[in-house]
This record gives structure tokens, C-alpha cells and sequence, in this order.
């Protein structure tokens, strides 16, 4: 179990420049991408995924200090908001073009009703001059025929013909007369009935002017807003590529520093190790010891964890609960090296319970200065169940709610959640020890994550 701990590098040639931003991709499953790229609804709810995940980010940085986790954590927010901004940008350019399509429709239409303006005014001027004309030509057939100039009215023909042939030529004349005279007085009506049409197809081209005008401005706005927010949007991701270069090359250049945490953390789980099978190796002792001494006594189990009926731990928070870093097995995100995590993280708030899995003695509290990554820590011996010797230890903590020597009980609270250590947030660490090695929590009976 001990080589289990030991981390795994990766050649440096898989790593590095390609490195750092294309690990924390593939950690936060970021390569979600082109569809969602063209989408951003679909965008802004992978962000909200991406954010839910932080946890397990953060449990997988375990052992880093703050600065280069904070460090990483930056870039890690600039891959998700990046792909954001690149959708917002392309939406804003979508909405300048729109916006600038409105305006030249507007501008256009504005152009037709100003041409149409232009000519209706023309042609009511031409209709004036036109109704003056015969206006005109009116009041001269009046005056003409006052004055009596041509008498041709109806008994003048009849009594002054001097044969029937002048009779007929004066009738003609009297007709051609009437016949003129009525197609002046038509010509004039239909000269005023076009004028008045004209006039209210005039009022309505400038009132649909002023409409126009407005909408022409409130469009010419709105291009300069759309082409603003696309200037902003476009400033935005420049700003967010720059920032990503920048973190990605301090990753880089303090390389050596990551690597020597997770050293750090690999020797404090390597002293862990070597502490807790000394524990058990002496509780093993002492029972065996109490055994000879007592050999009618029943042998079996120290600590209150008892020799009946099998292993059967509970979670130190109530289900259900979220695992937000699984035992076994993660890959680093800065490096892309492998290390083995010998317990599980189980989110949970800052201050919470956390209680015994089982019945045992508290064997170890020790709190977090030079406690290595560990933090506050708590062991507890469960004693010989089904035959094997059986620890948990609680990282982390807070608090403590026991101390060394104390029996306790299953679900018997015996800290509270923290951050203390090596660690960048608020979570659960429990770790399961039989027989000095550890085992998957998740693998016991007892254990659930739901109710």
C-alpha cells in the first residue's frame, strides 16, 4: 500500500506551456466546447457547472499553498469566462449588424418619404398655378360674356340667321361655346379635387417624416450602443488573454515550488503512515498483552470497536452529501502528475459536526501547527473487528470536540469542519486504516450518500 502513495510524474515533455491551461481544462471538463461555444445559454450554464466543480478543484490542489492555488484558481475562472466572452462578442457583433441593417432600412425609408414629400409639394405648386390658370380662363368667358362680345345665346340664334345654313353655324358656335365652358369648370374641379388629395397624402408623408426621424435616431443609438458593448466585449477578451498568458507563464515559472508541496504533502502522508501503523503495531501489542493476561476475558476488542460483527462505519456528516474528491488515485492539475489520495473529501460547511464512524478511542489530536498538510487531526482506534485492527483519522479540522484517551461512540462528534493544513477550503477528510494500510471509505457497509 505504501508504493500506492508515492505520486507519479509525467514526462516534462507532456507538460508545461501546452501545460498548465490544457490540465485545468481537462480537470474541470472544460473541453465541452463548439456546440456550446455557439451558444451562450448553454455557455453561461456550463460556467454554473464549472463553478459546482470548484470543490473538486480545490480538493485536488490539496497540499498546495494558497498564493500558487490562487494562482491557478485565476486561470482556472479565465477558461471559464473566456468562452463566455467569446460568445458575447459574437452576439454583440449580431446585434451591431442588426442594429446597423435597422438603421440603413430606416435611412432608406426616410430617403423614400423626404423623395415623396419633394414631389407632392411640386406637384401641389403645379396644381395651384394650374387652378389660378383656369381660374383665370373662367373669369374671362364671364367677362367676355357680360360685355356681350359674341351673342350667341339661344334667341340670337334663331332670330339673327340669315338662312338655315348661318342658323347651323350659329348653333355649332353655341355649343362649342357651352361645351368649352363646361370643360373649363371640370377641369377646375378636378384640378381642386387633386390639390386637396394631394395635400392630405402631403400631411401624412410628413407626419410619417417625423415618425421617421425619430426612428432613424433611436437606431443610430442603438448601432453606437451594440457597437460599444462588441468594443467592450472584444476589450474583455483581449484583457482575459492577456491575464491567461500571464498566469500560465507564472504556473510555469514556479513549477519547482508545486512540485516541491506535493513532495511535502507525500512525505506528511509518508509520516501518517509510518505513525499510524506504529499506533496500531502498540495497540496490537497492548491487547495481546491484556490477552495473556486475562486469557478467559473473550480477546477481541479493544478501543469499544468490538470483534463481532464485522466492519460497518458511518460518514462523519449526515447524508446526503456530495464527495467532492473521491480515494484512490487524481491527477494534479498544475502538473499533470498522479498522486494517490488516501482518503475521501466530502463537502460540508465550515464549523459542521463531523462524528465518529464507529466506536473506538481517541488515540491522537493534534492540532495543526507542525502538523504538516494534515491540519487539525483527530485518530480514533475502532480496535479488532472481524479480526483486523481498524483506525480513522479526520484532517482539517477546525475544532476538536474529544481528547486523547476518550472512548466514544459511533456518531459521536468528535470535531468540527475546516480548512486547517494544506487545503483551500472548508471539506471533510477522512482516511480508514486496516491493518496499516487504507481502504475505500465508500466500500463499507454502513456507508451511504443518500438517506
Amino acid at each position: 500500500m505504501t508504493d500506492r502513495r508515492r505520486a507519479w510524474s509525467r514526462p516534462a515533455s507532456r507538460r508545461w506551456r501546452a501545460g498548465a491551461c490544457a490540465a485545468l481544462t481537462a480537470v474541470l471538463c472544460l473541453a465541452a466546447p463548439a456546440a456550446l461555444a455557439d451558444d451562450l445559454d448553454d455557455l453561461q450554464q456550463q460556467q454554473e457547472e464549472n463553478e459546482a466543480q470548484q470543490e473538486e478543484v480545490e480538493s485536488a490542489l490539496e497540499g498546495t499553498n494558497a498564493e500558487l492555488t490562487g494562482v491557478y484558481l485565476e486561470l482556472q475562472q479565465i477558461e471559464i469566462d473566456l468562452p463566455i466572452a467569446q460568445a458575447e462578442l459574437r452576439q454583440a457583433e449580431e446585434d451591431l449588424a442588426a442594429a446597423e441593417r435597422h438603421q440603413r432600412s430606416v435611412a432608406d425609408r426616410l430617403a423614400v418619404a423626404e423623395a415623396q414629400q419633394t414631389q407632392l409639394e411640386g406637384e401641389i405648386a403645379q396644381s395651384e398655378t394650374d387652378i389660378e390658370d383656369t381660374e383665370a380662363a373662367i373669369g374671362e368667358l364671364a367677362r367676355s360674356s357680360y360685355r356681350g362680345g359674341d351673342d350667341l345665346s339661344a334667341l340670337s340664334v334663331v332670330l339673327d340667321a340669315a338662312s338655315p345654313e348661318d342658323f347651323a353655324s350659329r348653333y355649332s358656335a353655341v355649343g362649342s361655346a357651352m361645351r368649352s365652358q363646361t370643360q373649363v369648370l371640370d377641369d377646375l374641379e378636378t384640378l381642386a379635387a387633386v390639390q386637396r388629395n394631394n395635400e392630405v397624402r402631403l400631411e401624412a408623408v410628413r407626419e410619417r417624416i417625423g415618425e421617421l426621424k425619430v426612428e432613424a435616431d433611436e437606431a443610430v443609438a442603438a448601432a453606437a450602443d451594440a457597437r460599444q458593448r462588441a468594443a467592450d466585449r472584444k476589450a474583455e477578451i483581449e484583457r482575459l488573454q492577456r491575464q491567461r498568458e500571464a498566469k500560465a507563464a507564472e504556473l510555469e515559472d514556479r513549477k519547482d515550488d508545486y512540485e516541491a508541496q506535493q513532495a511535502r504533502l507525500q512525505a506528511d502522508n509518508d509520516d501518517l503512515a509510518a505513525q499510524i501503523r506504529e499506533i496500531q503495531r502498540q495497540q496490537e501489542e497492548e491487547r495481546r498483552r491484556q490477552a495473556a493476561q486475562n486469557p478467559g476475558g473473550g480477546g477481541g476488542g479493544g478501543g469499544g470497536g468490538g470483534g463481532g460483527g464485522g466492519l460497518s462505519l458511518v460518514p462523519p456528516v449526515a447524508a446526503p452529501f456530495h464527495v467532492t474528491s473521491p480515494y484512490g488515485y487524481r491527477e494534479y492539475p498544475i502538473t499533470g502528475g498522479w498522486f494517490f489520495h488516501p482518503g475521501t473529501d466530502i463537502r460540508s460547511g465550515c464549523g459542521a459536526t463531523q462524528v465518529s464512524a464507529a466506536a473506538g478511542t481517541v488515540v491522537a489530536v493534534r492540532g495543526a501547527w507542525g502538523n504538516g498538510t494534515h491540519g487539525n487531526q483527530v485518530m480514533v482506534d475502532h480496535g479488532v473487528i472481524g479480526g483486523q485492527s481498524v483506525l480513522t483519522v479526520y484532517n482539517h479540522l477546525s475544532g476538536f470536540a474529544v481528547g486523547v484517551g476518550q472512548g466514544i461512540g459511533q456518531g459521536q462528534a468528535i470535531g468540527y469542519t475546516g480548512q486547517t493544513g494544506g487545503t483551500t477550503g472548508c471539506h471533510v477528510h477522512i482516511e480508514v486504516w486496516i491493518n496499516g494500510a487504507t481502504i475505500n471509505p465508500e466500500s463499507l457497509p454502513g456507508w451511504s450518500r443518500s438517506n
